[in-house]
């Protein structure tokens, strides 16, 4: 039978380890470090359901407490020259939803001004979001 201080080992290295592949703002990383340090406290306290709630209460309080160190994500600005960039997957035809690539992942987008339409594969500006559709304008408006 394995010991519970050596699963606690190897729980830590793999929360360690998934942090390193899939990066989610230390969280994996700070669960993994309790379970190293709940590791150590098992060969004293054998008693794993506190081993449990030992684990939990660490990770808790490394996580909040990591909180202050990792940068908060910039919110989209509604101002135009702060805007950032996305292009557009579909056309957005004037008044209709398109898609929009943004940070990597595919958006449902609509045009600021509803009487203007937008190409597919060309370079828009997020102006704002409204739940999960981005409000965009071209990189060119039209002339008037």
């Amino acid at each position: 039978m394995v010991s519970p201080s050596l699963l606690w080992l190897i729980a830590g290295a793999t929360l360690c380890l998934m942090e390193a592949i899939f990066p989610v703002a230390f969280v994996a990383f700070m669960m993994g470090i309790s379970a190293i340090i709940v590791a150590a406290i098992a060969l004293m306290i054998p008693y794993f359901p506190l081993q449990v709630i030992l684990w939990l209460g660490i990770s808790t309080f490394f996580v909040v407490g990591s909180r202050r160190f990792v940068p908060r994500k910039k919110a989209l600005n509604p101002n135009f020259g702060d805007a950032e960039e996305g292009e557009t997957l579909t056309e957005i035809e004037p008044g209709k939803t398109g898609r929009v690539l943004y940070e990597g992942n595919s958006w449902q987008a609509i045009c600021a001004d509803d009487k203007i339409g937008i190409s597919s594969h060309q370079k828009v500006y997020i102006v704002t979001r409204k739940g999960n559709t981005l409000i965009v304008l071209p990189e060119f408006l039209p002339k008037a």
